[in-house]
């Protein structure tokens, strides 16, 4: 009777139980070409060591869930850590036949990548290693940044942003509370998670035609701070790709990133008393002055991006008093006659993605060529400093303009004796304003160049670098557009899943649960600042052996 049942399981409208592998086709558009997953307690009920296919039970929705990722064209790999071989709870046989019994229920899946280690092997593929992903995306024809792997534990969340690809936790009962607290994104159950890949999927516009012609002259819009322009390159290469020419406004904190930027033709810099902190006063004069100046672009339409918390109605009217006919912006605040375009993005999307989605709703797509990642023209990089010396070294940056978010100067100095000590050389980096604060850690065995980078000059540096150990700033984005490695010492006063590193290999170090927790603060709230004071700088150390970063042969401590 059981058997019956089950093969009424393995039914599916779309996907025949019986088909073959599909063979690894041409990339897809969008933003994934490939779902990972774990095996024990995300697509089966978890058995310890399971050698015994009569023991394999799907979690609910397994099938039909599996079969929607298949219907939009992504392929579909399991990544999964069986130390039972290497324990002999069973044997290579038993596992095969173990895999063969969830596929007869769950259908084919394009790869298996198993690491038959036991913890004690030091193995690169066991889990939160991120060996598993790399060899999943090798296997399937693309890269770990077009891949997201949907598992139930710390260590699947971990693997996969070492590896530099998107991650899901499905929490269950085994699953820590830290573990979800320091999850990018949380899903109910495999049904819910593969809701979240397909709605980011839809939402990013991956799957819409450009525009069949260019459009005439577009003015896009980021106001903010340096990392705040960059997380929102993707979605201004989009409009870049279907417009003649592209202005950006930009205020005067984010300037410097935007002249990084790819896609800009013109740059107009101004600061808006709605946005910029500390806010300047609202000047009449300087707002008919910006009315004028933009009205002057006879820009064909705009495109407002704005952060999760910011409103673009303000400048929408002086856009209206500009005489610009058509404007897109994401506003959850109901716009009048100011919005052509309303778009509405749920909370938790990362906002290199959140900028994309509005490019995709004002009609515009990244063209295939481009993945959707950060990007910054590497031409305009300037020769970097004698003092720098060869690439490979370790930058760490402890400052930020917002106080919560910077590593503390005790962490950060330990953190240059510890990587020192390893035969890691370090170079201390900070603005003209963090000159005392850079010496003084440098001073515990790092190189300082306090003060001596602007933010060009940063990027040159950071090119060259193993890996960035930063806060959440923005030089860890400028990291993230070079595909330079983070350790991410992110405090947790916004989320992670919105604002790390954006798919670059990451490990986040800190306490994802402190009280400070999604307050948004700018000055810590909790003496001592205990997300990142918590921190061992012997973690740092590991988090770069897990990145793959190694230290020099010859080694010694920097002068």
């Amino acid at each position: 009777m059981r058997r019956d049942q089950e093969r009424d399981q393995c039914r599916s409208a779309r996907v025949d139980p019986g088909a073959g592998r599909r063979p690894s086709g041409p990339r897809q558009p969008g933003l994934y070409d490939a779902v990972l997953l774990d095996r024990d307690g995300t697509l089966v009920e978890d058995v310890p060591y399971n050698g015994d296919p009569e023991k394999v039970r799907p979690v609910p929705g397994a099938r039909e869930a599996l079969d929607r990722l298949r219907a939009a064209g992504l392929r579909l790999a399991v990544v999964t850590n069986q130390s039972g071989l290497a324990r002999g709870c069973f044997t290579a046989r038993d596992l095969s036949l173990v895999h063969d019994r969830v596929e007869e229920l769950l259908g084919p899946f394009d790869h298996w990548a198993v690491c038959p280690h036991a913890e004690a092997d030091g193995c690169a593929c066991r889990k939160p290693a991120p060996g598993l992903v790399h060899e999943a995306a090798r296997a399937l024809g693309t890269t770990p940044s077009r891949c997201v792997l949907i598992g139930d534990i710390g260590a699947d969340t971990t693997a996969a942003a070492a590896a530099g690809a998107a991650a899901i936790l499905v929490p269950t009962p085994a699953t820590r509370a830290a573990e979800v607290a320091a999850a990018p994104t949380v899903a109910v159950d495999l049904p819910d998670a593969v809701n979240t890949v397909l709605a980011r999927m839809r939402l990013t516009g991956g799957s819409q035609p450009a525009p069949r012609a260019r459009r005439g002259t577009v003015l896009v819009v980021r106001s903010d701070a340096a990392g705040d322009v960059l997380v929102t390159g993707p979605g201004i290469r989009a409009v870049a790709a279907g417009a003649r020419r592209v202005v950006l406004l930009c205020g005067p904190r984010g300037r410097a990133a935007a002249d990084l930027l790819l896609g800009v033709d013109d740059i107009i810099e101004a600061p808006l008393p709605w946005i910029d902190a500390p806010a300047p006063p609202v000047d009449p004069d300087a707002v008919r002055a910006l009315t004028d100046r933009l009205a002057a672009v006879h820009a064909d339409e705009a495109v407002v991006f704005t952060s999760f918390h910011q409103s673009p109605l303000p400048l929408a009217l002086l856009l209206r008093l500009a005489g610009v006919p058509r404007i897109s912006a994401i506003s959850d605040d109901y716009p009048g006659s100011l919005l052509d375009v309303r778009h509405r993005v749920p909370a938790g999307v990362p906002e290199p993605e959140r900028a994309l989605s509005l490019a995709a709703a004002a009609g515009y797509a990244l063209p295939e060529h481009d993945e959707p990642t950060l990007r910054i023209r590497t031409d305009r990089l300037p020769r970097v400093p004698d003092v720098v010396g060869e690439p490979g070294y370790v930058v760490l940056h402890p400052g930020s303009s917002v106080p919560t978010r910077a590593c503390p100067e005790d962490l950060a100095t330990r953190v240059v004796r510890v990587l020192g000590a390893a035969g890691h050389r370090v170079l201390v980096t900070g603005g003209p304003a963090e000159r005392d604060l850079t010496a003084r850690v440098a001073a515990a065995g790092g190189v300082d160049l306090g003060g001596r980078t602007g933010l060009a000059d940063l990027a040159a540096v950071v090119a060259g670098a193993g890996a960035l150990v930063v806060g959440n700033t923005g030089p860890a984005h400028l990291a993230a557009a070079l595909r330079v490695p983070v350790v991410s010492l992110f405090a947790p006063t916004v989320p992670f899943g919105q604002w790390g590193p954006y798919r670059v290999p990451t490990v986040r170090l800190g306490d994802a649960a402190a009280p400070c927790r999604d307050t948004r603060a700018t000055t810590c709230p909790v003496p001592g600042h205990p997300c990142l004071s918590s921190v061992e700088p012997g973690r740092v150390l590991e988090a770069l052996r897990l990145l793959g970063v190694p230290a020099p042969v010859t080694g010694g401590v920097a002068g």
